[in-house]
C-alpha cells in the first residue's frame, strides 16, 4: 500500500509541471515569489500586461479581467502574509494599472487561502475614494487648504507654493496617485490630496482591517497632520 501511494505521488509530482506549463503557454512571467512557490502569468497586449493567470502552488487560477503596466519599475507585486488575523497568510496582488508624473493608479485584490489552496473568491476592498467620500472634507482656498477627518481638522498653509489662481482647483483632489502597501501585516492605501496641476499638500492614509467578510476602514488619517 506504502509502494502505491508513492507511486501515486510521484506521478502527481511528474504531472503537475507539464499542466501548469501547458497552461501558461503564451505567457510571460510578470512576478514570482520563489519562498512561497507562487507565480503571476500575464499576456503582453496593447501596452499593457492582461489576461493573468495565477499560479499559486501548483494550482492555476485565471482572472483574465486585470490589467498592470508593462514597465519593471512597477511590476506586480506578490505579497503572502496574514493580514486579517485568522492564522491563515492573504495572497495579495498589487497592479500598477497607471504611472506618469503625478501618477499612480493602482489596484489591490485579496485572496483567502487554506491547506495552501486559494480561494477563487476575491475578498472585496472598500475603494478608497468612496471611503474619502464619506469620512473626508475638504475646502480651498488661495491661502490655505483645509482638511477634516473624523472631525479633526487639518489646516495646510499654501501660500509659499505661490500657485496662480488660474491654476488653482475648486477643491482638494483625490485619485491621482493610489498606492497600496502591507505593513505590519495591514493593507494600506495611499491618497494624494492636489491642490493644482502640479502640487499635492499631503495624503490621506487609510488602514484596513477585515470586518464583516470585507476590508475596511479601520482608520483614516491625513499626513502630515496625523
Amino acid at each position: 500500500m506504502k509502494i502505491y501511494f508513492g507511486l501515486i505521488l510521484v506521478v502527481l509530482f511528474l504531472i503537475l509541471p507539464i499542466i501548469v506549463r501547458a497552461e501558461t503557454e503564451g505567457y510571460d512571467i510578470v512576478s514570482k515569489n520563489n519562498k512561497e512557490n507562487i507565480t503571476l502569468y500575464a499576456k503582453k497586449m496593447k501596452g499593457l500586461f492582461r489576461d493573468f493567470k495565477i499560479d499559486f502552488k501548483g494550482e492555476i487560477y485565471s482572472r483574465p479581467f486585470w490589467i498592470s503596466a508593462i514597465n519593471p519599475t512597477y511590476a506586480p507585486q506578490i505579497i503572502y502574509k496574514d493580514i486579517n488575523k485568522d492564522q491563515e497568510k492573504e495572497l495579495i496582488i498589487i497592479l500598477t494599472k497607471g504611472y506618469g508624473t503625478g501618477v499612480l493608479w493602482q489596484d489591490v485584490y485579496v485572496f483567502n487561502t487554506m491547506d495552501n489552496r486559494l480561494d477563487v473568491n476575491e475578498v472585496i476592498v472598500d475603494n478608497p475614494l468612496a471611503i474619502i467620500h464619506k469620512k473626508v472634507k475638504t475646502k480651498l482656498t488661495v491661502q490655505k487648504a483645509e482638511i477634516n477627518v473624523n472631525d479633526k481638522k487639518c489646516i495646510v498653509d499654501i501660500t509659499a507654493l505661490k500657485i496662480k489662481p488660474e491654476n488653482l482647483f475648486n477643491d482638494i483632489g483625490f485619485g491621482s496617485i493610489i498606492d497600496y502597501e502591507v505593513r505590519d501585516n495591514q493593507l494600506i492605501v495611499s491618497i494624494a490630496g492636489q491642490i493644482s496641476p502640479a502640487s499635492f499638500i499631503g495624503s490621506v492614509v487609510i488602514v484596513y482591517e477585515y470586518r464583516d467578510k470585507m476590508y475596511q476602514a479601520k482608520s483614516v488619517e491625513f499626513q502630515p497632520c496625523s
